[in-house]
């Protein structure tokens, strides 16, 4: 009576076994899982052949090299991938996008500089990762947002300098986290991550190792143990000139935008134009010269259209309708950014505003006559738009149609008050 009962389980074996690859061992586990056994071979790649229920994948101690999207397209069940202790240097993106059922994976103790970070976007049922021991170097804020069943990440002893703050926010279900042994810069920008570690009821182990490697000042101290550092974010304040009420303005005006900001870190200043023909973006000054110089409106750049000094003035040698546009002073340091803006009209009727409201610009109450407009650090608002107008009298327009100011001009201002949301 157990004859076929002997042939039927030597047959299923027999195919059972064909079905694995040569170099691994294949077990079938309860419930219709199956674990695949390939660690310790000197595998250069992933085998193929594997069986499509395999829901554990051991490759650890191998001599792979890379991955790539076709690696395991034949084990899309997995729910745990260990891959520790191989040579990867280089992962496709899209590898892993597929693997939706996986749980655990190990990446560590390879040699990865860079990781397809979007391919844990559709990982939501991850519940540990390992990548340390690597060489990787960034890390983007938005790297684990979808990952709110993570119980366990390892990232300590990779080459991270620093970490946005809302990394980890949304992994509620974070109970372990590894960060140690990585070359920190502990500027304002990591600071957040001082405060969140004393409050956190997350498990950081090794906190003596969460270190600074930078500035030399702080090399080797303890991120806990760090002072308290200066920092603000900036705040700005836009000036203009000429900027008053009944200045006679010559041929060839030129206008000066001066952007004044404080902050600490001192803030980098950049400026943002946009005219009806095209933006213009211009990081730092584009000219070297004397700020006591400014005065003469650039006149051995005369050509340039924009002048940008190292002290946050920018220049429009020649205003014309070219010139026309909306002018944004942003300044950036480690702990945010603020930005002021001007819009800059020229206008040919008896009143300029009216024209500014035929061109649909939303606009508020009056406000001063002076071009003086400051966004602070603790406003509300990221910033505001100051427009000015120059009116060009009646019969004084230039010959070509209005690109030059070749006649006399009379400057009339009007400052009016537009909110921009950042």
């Amino acid at each position: 009576m157990m004859g076929p009962f002997l042939c039927l389980w030597t047959a299923t074996f027999f195919v059972m076994s064909q079905e694995c690859p040569e170099p691994c061992t294949c077990v079938e586990k309860k419930y219709g899982r199956q674990l695949a056994e390939c660690a310790y071979r000197d595998l250069q790649g992933v085998p193929t052949g594997l069986p499509s229920n395999v829901t554990t994948l051991t490759l650890s101690a191998n001599k792979i090299t890379s991955l790539q999207q076709s690696s395991f397209l034949e084990v899309t069940q997995v729910q745990s991938l260990w891959l520790a202790h191989n040579e990867i240097c280089a992962i496709e993106e899209g590898t892993f996008a597929r693997l939706l059922h996986l749980k655990n994976i190990d990446l560590s103790n390879n040699q990865l500089a860079d990781f397809p970070w979007g391919d844990l976007y559709n990982l939501s049922t991850l519940q540990l990762l390992k990548m340390n021991n690597n060489q990787l170097v960034k890390l983007p804020w938005e790297a684990f947002h979808t990952l709110k069943d993570l119980r366990s990440l390892w990232i300590n002893d990779n080459k991270f300098t620093t970490i946005a703050q809302g990394t980890f926010d949304a992994m509620s279900s974070l109970s372990q986290l590894q960060i140690y042994n990585n070359p920190f810069n502990c500027t304002c920008r990591l600071l957040w991550l001082k405060s969140w570690a004393e409050n956190t009821l997350i498990s950081i182990p090794k906190r003596d190792s969460i270190s600074c490697a930078a500035p030399e000042s702080l090399r080797g101290v303890p991120l806990g143990r760090i002072p308290d550092l200066q920092c603000t974010p900036p705040s700005v304040q836009l000036t203009c000139h000429p900027n008053l009420d009944n200045t006679v303005l010559y041929d060839g005006l030129t206008l000066m935008l001066h952007c004044s900001v404080t902050g600490s870190p001192q803030p980098e200043i950049r400026w943002e134009i946009q005219t009806p023909i095209q933006g213009t973006e211009i990081n730092g000054p584009n000219v070297e010269r004397d700020k006591n110089d400014l005065s003469t409106g650039g006149s051995k750049h005369s050509a340039e259209r924009f002048l940008v000094y190292g002290n946050g003035t920018l220049v429009i040698p020649h205003l014309s309708k070219h010139e026309e546009g909306t002018y944004t002073c942003l300044a950036t340091n480690e702990v945010g950014t603020r930005k002021v803006s001007v819009n800059v009209a020229l206008a040919n009727s008896e009143n300029p505003a009216e024209d500014l409201l035929r061109n649909n610009l939303a606009t508020s109450k009056l406000g001063a006559k002076h071009c003086n407009k400051e966004a602070q650090a603790n406003s509300s608002q990221a910033g505001e738009k100051l427009v000015i107008i120059y009116r060009v009298p009646a019969g004084m327009g230039s010959s070509d149609g209005g690109t030059l100011l070749e006649s006399r001009l009379w400057a009339c201002m009007f400052c009016l008050v537009v909110f921009l949301y950042c």
